[in-house]
C-alpha cells in the first residue's frame, strides 16, 4: 500500500468527519457559516477530529513499539495489561486525589501503566513456552486480574459509574477543553521516530543489541515509557480502545516489513484512518445516535484478530 493512498484516505475521512452530526453543516457552506455553525465546528467537530487522529496515531505506534520489543506480533497495550493498569491508576487517583486535575490523573495512570507493563515484561522473561499465541494470552489474563481488582475497589468505593466511562472508548464528549492532553503524544511520537532504529535492533535480542554497542535495557525502558504514557493519556481522555494497537502494526508489517523506521509513518496514518472510519461508521449506522468507538473498533478489530490467529503461522 503506497503512502499516498493512506494520505488521500486520511484527508477524505477527516473532511467527512467534520461534517457528520446532528447540527447540519455542509461543505458547500464552509465560507458562509452562521455563528452557531462555526461555534459547533470549532468547539465540537474539530476537537473530536483531532482527538481521533491523535488517539489513532498514538495507539498504533504504541502497539508497534511493543511488538518490536517483545518480538511478538500479538502483543499490544490491550493484550499486555497496559490499558487495564492505566484504568487502575485512574481509579487510584480518583480515590486518593479526588480534587486533582487531569494532569495528576495522567501521572498516576502513567505510573500504574508503566508498572503493569514492566510486570508483563518480567513475566515474559520467566515464561519458557514462547508460542506466539501463548504470550498475549498470558498478558490478557494478567490484564483481567488487574481489571478485576479495579472493579472490586470501584464497587467498594461506589465508583462503578465513574469507572464505566473509561471502560469503553467514546469520542462523543470530545469538546474544546477536554482533549488537549492528547497533544502530549506528539513529542512522544517524535521520540519514537528518533529511537526507531534502536528499537529495531533491540527487538533482535539483548545479545545482538549489546554486540552492536547498544544499552538494551535503556532502549527497552524508553520504549515502554512511551507506550505507557501514550496509553495513559488515551485511556484518560477517550477511554479504552481495544485491538487498535494490535491489528494496525500487523497490517503494516505485512507489506512494509519489521524495520520500525520504515513502518512508523504508515502505522501512524493507518491508525488514524482506521479509527476515523470506525468513528464515522458508528455515527451514521443509527443516526442521529451513535455507537461508542470502543464497541465499533472492538467488533471490527476482534474479527481481524481472529483472522490473524487462524493465520498465526504466517506471523510467528
Amino acid at each position: 500500500m503506497k503512502l499516498i493512498y493512506l494520505i488521500l484516505a486520511f484527508i477524505i475521512l477527516s473532511i467527512t468527519s467534520l461534517f457528520i452530526g446532528v447540527q447540519d453543516i455542509s461543505p458547500l457552506e464552509i465560507f458562509q457559516l452562521s455563528e452557531e455553525q462555526l461555534h459547533v465546528l470549532m468547539v465540537s467537530r474539530f476537537p473530536r477530529l483531532m482527538a481521533i487522529i491523535l488517539a489513532g496515531i498514538g495507539m498504533g505506534i504504541a502497539g508497534l513499539i511493543m511488538q518490536q520489543l517483545t518480538r511478538n506480533k500479538f502483543v499490544s497495550p490491550t493484550t499486555a495489561g497496559t490499558e487495564d493498569s492505566a484504568r487502575f491508576g485512574i481509579l487510584v487517583s480518583m480515590m486518593l486525589f479526588s480534587g486533582s486535575g487531569q494532569l495528576v490523573r495522567v501521572l498516576v495512570a502513567f505510573f500504574f501503566a508503566l508498572l503493569g507493563t514492566f510486570i508483563f515484561m518480567r513475566i515474559l522473561e520467566k515464561v519458557k513456552f514462547k508460542d506466539a499465541i501463548f504470550i498475549p494470552l498470558v498478558g490478557m489474563m494478567f490484564g483481567s486480574i488487574v481489571g478485576s481488582i479495579t472493579t472490586f475497589f470501584a464497587y467498594k468505593e461506589d465508583l462503578i459509574q465513574n469507572m464505566s466511562s473509561w471502560l469503553q472508548g467514546n469520542f462523543s464528549m470530545m469538546i474544546q477543553g477536554r482533549y488537549e492532553l492528547l497533544y502530549i503524544s506528539i513529542p512522544l511520537i517524535i521520540i519514537a521516530y528518533l529511537y526507531a532504529n534502536k528499537f529495531t535492533i533491540a527487538g533482535m535480542g539483548e545479545e545482538f543489541a549489546v554486540n552492536l554497542g547498544l544499552n538494551h535495557k535503556h532502549i527497552t525502558n524508553v520504549g515502554l515509557t512511551i507506550v505507557a504514557l501514550i496509553t495513559s493519556i488515551v485511556v484518560l481522555t477517550v477511554g479504552m480502545i481495544p485491538f487498535l494497537g494490535l491489528i494496525i502494526p500487523n497490517i503494516v508489517t505485512m507489506y512494509r516489513g519489521d524495520h520500525l523506521q520504515k513502518s512508523l509513518s504508515h502505522t501512524a496514518l493507518l491508525g488514524a484512518v482506521f479509527l476515523l472510519a470506525c468513528d464515522i461508521l458508528g455515527r451514521v449506522i443509527i443516526y442521529p445516535y451513535e455507537i461508542p468507538i470502543g464497541m465499533t473498533v472492538g467488533v471490527i478489530g476482534s474479527g481481524i484478530f481472529l483472522y490473524m490467529i487462524m493465520r498465526r503461522k504466517a506471523y510467528e
